[in-house]
This record gives C-alpha cells, sequence and structure tokens, in this order.
C-alpha cells in the first residue's frame, strides 16, 4: 500500500469503491486523511462499511470545505452528464484527481512510463514490464491494465512505474506524471464519454502533460497529427514508431524485423518472426513502441531486445487456448471494438468468427477488407442481428445467440472444413455487458467451453497465438 500520509487530516471525498476506489480509500485511511467514502451501489456501500470504511451521503457534505475528490474513473464527470457529486465538486472549485494522481504525488522520485491508445495498450504495458523486470529492473505494472495503482509497491528514486492509461483516468490525472508517455493510435471509441471525436482526442493528448519523452504510433491519421505537433514544440524529444512503415528517427518494422534507428543508423535489433506472443503488424507496432520506451530510460538494446522475444502474451488478446485436430481456438475476447477485431482477423485466415455483445458506434462496417478471411461468422449478444444486416450476402452467417451455441457450432464447422488450417477465433468487436460482467468473464467463459470440447481438449501452454 502506498503511504499517503502526506495528505493526513485533509477532508477527501471518494466516490466510486470498485477496485481503484476502494483500495483509494483504504490508502487515504491509512495516511490518516478524513475519509468521507460513497458508491451509487447499495450494497458495495453496506459491504464496505462492515469492513470499517466511513460512509457518508455526498448530498450532505459541505464542499466547501472539502480538499479533494477521487473519482473512480468509471464515473462521468463531464459527458454525456457529470454524476451530480462530481459536479457539485466542479461548482465549489474541488480538484478532481485519479488514484493514479496520488500515486504520482506519492512517489515522485519514481521513474513514470504511461501507455494510451484505443488498442493495443494492455499489450504494450505488460511487454514493457516484461522487458524491464527481465533485465533485473525494479517496475511495477498497474494502472488501468487491472492492478490499481495505490495497491503497487513503494518504489522510490530507482523503480520504475509502468502504467496503461485509461482516456477515462487521463482526465482526471492533472498533474505532469510521466517521464516517458507512449501513444500507440486512435480510432473512435468512447465518445460518449468525452463529447465527440475531439474530447477523445484531447483526453489522449494528456498523457504527453510534462513528459520529457513523447514516444507516438504513426499508423493513423490521428496520432500521425499529434506527433507533428509534439515535434514542432519544445523541450519534449519525440520519436515515432510503426508496424507498417519506416519511421526515420525512431523504431519500426521491416520485413518482420524490428529496426532501431533512433540514432539514424536503422540498425535491425530483433527477428519478430520469433516473438511468437506478438503476431500481426499491429503487435509489430506494440513492439516498436515498448523498445523505444525501454531505451528511453537507458536500458541496453540487447535487454530490450531479448524481453521482446520472451515475452509469454496475455490472456484474452489473441490468446491461442487449444488446438485440436489441427483447429487453433483463439481468445481475443480484449477485441471490445472493430479496430481491434480488425487487427486480429488480419493474422489468420479460414477463419470461424465468433461475435457480438454490445456494438459500439460505427459497428463492424469498418470490416470490410477482412472479410475474404472470415469462412463463417456465428452473432452472439445485442448486436447479433445488427451484425447479421451488415455481414449479408458478404459473409455466411449464423445467429448463435449465446457464446456457448456458437462455440459448439463454430467448432462442428470447423472440424468438417476442407480448407485446413481452420482458425475459431472469439473477437467480438463489442462490449461485454449484455452477457458477461467484464471482457474477462467473456474470455474465462470461451477458455471452459473450448476446453470441454470433445471431452476435454489440451490447453496450449506458452502465451498467445502465432
Amino acid at each position: 500500500m502506498i503511504d499517503l500520509s502526506f495528505l493526513a487530516n485533509k477532508r477527501i471525498a471518494v466516490l466510486g469503491l470498485g477496485r481503484s476506489g476502494y483500495n483509494a480509500a483504504r490508502s487515504l485511511m491509512a495516511g490518516k486523511a478524513a475519509v468521507m467514502a460513497w458508491d451509487d451501489d447499495a450494497k458495495r456501500r453496506e459491504t464496505c462499511a462492515a469492513g470499517g470504511m466511513p460512509i457518508a451521503d455526498p448530498a450532505g457534505l459541505d464542499w466547501s470545505k472539502m480538499d479533494m475528490l477521487v473519482l473512480s474513473p468509471g464515473i462521468p464527470h463531464r459527458f454525456p452528464a457529470p454524476h451530480p457529486v462530481a459536479q457539485a465538486a466542479r461548482d465549489a472549485g474541488v480538484p478532481i484527481v485519479s488514484d493514479v494522481e496520488l500515486l504520482a504525488r506519492a512517489q515522485p522520485d519514481a521513474t513514470f512510463i504511461g501507455i494510451t491508445g484505443t488498442n493495443g495498450k494492455s499489450t504494450t504495458t505488460s511487454l514493457i514490464g516484461h522487458i524491464l523486470e527481465s533485465a533485473g529492473c525494479k517496475v511495477a505494472v498497474g494502472g488501468n491494465l487491472g492492478t490499481p495503482a495505490l495497491t503497487l509497491p513503494a518504489l522510490g528514486a530507482d523503480g520504475v512505474y509502468v502504467l496503461e492509461m485509461s482516456s477515462y483516468q487521463l482526465e482526471i490525472t492533472p498533474s505532469p506524471v510521466f517521464d516517458v508517455a507512449l501513444l500507440l493510435n486512435i480510432s473512435p471509441d468512447h465518445l460518449d464519454r468525452h463529447g465527440g471525436m475531439t474530447g477523445y482526442i484531447a483526453a489522449k493528448r494528456a498523457i504527453f502533460h510534462g513528459a520529457r519523452t513523447a514516444i507516438v504510433g504513426i499508423d493513423d491519421e490521428h496520432s500521425r497529427a499529434i506527433r507533428a505537433a509534439l515535434a514542432q514544440g519544445d523541450g519534449v524529444k519525440t520519436i515515432p514508431v510503426s508496424g507498417i512503415d519506416a519511421a526515420p528517427g525512431g523504431v519500426y518494422v521491416e520485413a518482420g524485423q524490428l529496426i532501431d534507428d533512433l540514432a539514424g543508423r536503422a540498425e535491425r535489433v530483433a527477428d519478430l518472426g520469433q516473438a511468437r506472443a506478438l503476431p500481426g503488424a499491429h503487435n509489430g507496432q506494440n513492439a516498436a513502441a515498448a523498445y523505444a520506451a525501454v531505451r528511453a530510460i537507458d536500458l541496453g538494446r540487447e535487454s530490450a531486445a531479448r524481453g521482446i522475444l520472451t515475452f509469454p502474451g496475455l490472456a484474452h488478446r489473441q490468446e491461442l487456448i487449444a488446438t485440436i485436430r489441427g483447429v487453433r481456438y483463439i481468445n481475443d475476447s480484449k477485441a471490445t471494438n472493430a479496430d481491434a477485431t480488425a487487427r486480429a482477423l488480419g493474422c489468420y485466415e479460414n477463419i470461424y468468427w465468433i461475435a457480438g455483445g454490445v456494438a459500439k458506434e460505427g459497428g463492424i462496417d469498418s470490416l470490410a477488407p477482412v472479410h475474404s478471411r472470415i469462412a463463417h461468422a456465428f452473432l452472439i449478444g445485442a448486436a447479433a442481428e445488427p451484425f447479421g444486416r451488415t455481414l449479408a450476402n458478404r459473409v455466411p452467417t449464423t445467429q448463435s445467440g449465446d457464446l456457448a451455441t456458437a462455440v459448439r457450432q463454430a467448432h462442428a464447422m470447423a472440424q468438417q472444413s476442407s480448407n485446413k488450417p481452420a482458425v475459431v477465433l472469439l473477437s467480438p468487436a463489442c462490449a461485454s455487458f449484455d452477457q458477461f460482467d467484464n471482457f474477462e468473464a467473456r474470455g474465462e467463459a470461451f477458455r471452459t467451453l473450448v476446453l470441454g470440447l470433445n471431452g476435454g481438449a489440451e490447453p496450449h501452454r506458452g502465451g498467445a497465438a502465432a
């Protein structure tokens, strides 16, 4: 637990008692702050109160006497409509902050690496952590990835925090936090929470506030524009990275080789064909960004390259669950938008694709260029019917309804495919909330269903699909 005693006796409200909010409240209590905690869920309030947490209805607070509001990132504070508590705090001029803000204030001497982007940030965050840990560095990994910031260990001046940052978190982290800041890519997502694309881009760009090194993906138009603007400014070193094109002065992938051009010498440093947990051009960009980040804090080239090649991959990100009679079963449940799914579909052929859930804005219209890779689509959840209309006369489809049915149907059809090798791919292009609590629960359900096929498939050992 991070020491927050510098906030002793401060009057601090905590809104939202999920993982980040709960641990923020606990850390503040341990630091002797006067905590007033609240969650709109009555059962969660009761559980926290039973554990000794001071619960206070924010409607009764005198905000003129409050010092801070710690807000869980899932709670809107501007769009589409601010939570009444956030609005009351803003009206009173009370700072609204995240748990990451508190970590940064508590550990000012540590090095901070921040990673954001619409897609790829979890893989890149974990990859950076793996590289640094493999090299013997003192490192802690968390943030939006799943480990709340204030549960990380205190690292001090010789430690490195590697934090995945969502657009929600960045909006409520006002201080300059990151020594090295990464923006991987931008495509439309969460637009309702940011008042449109302009607000979403602004939230992502906030990661560069105060950074000494800015690492920017140049494989999409929005990110290229941000990189160009940063390069014209003073005081920040800007490094371009790409998975598909040359990036002079940066790091990029060419013919499967990771190229280090940081010193203008375009040197090959790793054969990404050997990085089995990082398939596809998008993972090439992730590898390039991770390499640039660790080089920015002076890790050697050999250690950086070795860490990339030994990365084991992440659950729910193109994770190979099993191979049954030549058919691979791949869990890409983390693909909650069409752009992420396009990246997965682009890695395979003869795909028996399971998709659906709660669709994001734009649906799956953008997937037309990869339709030829799909042998059959099995559609589930709330998006099943609209996805079926989009795919009509383009891709054969089955309205499966739920994941269990889709896995059974996809398995039967893939096993009969005369065009081998076949792939059964869960890459939903949707949020999970119609049928599952989160993408992790959806991915675990897929894993259980696959391993239960034909009396029990043998699980794959060793990371992502290749």
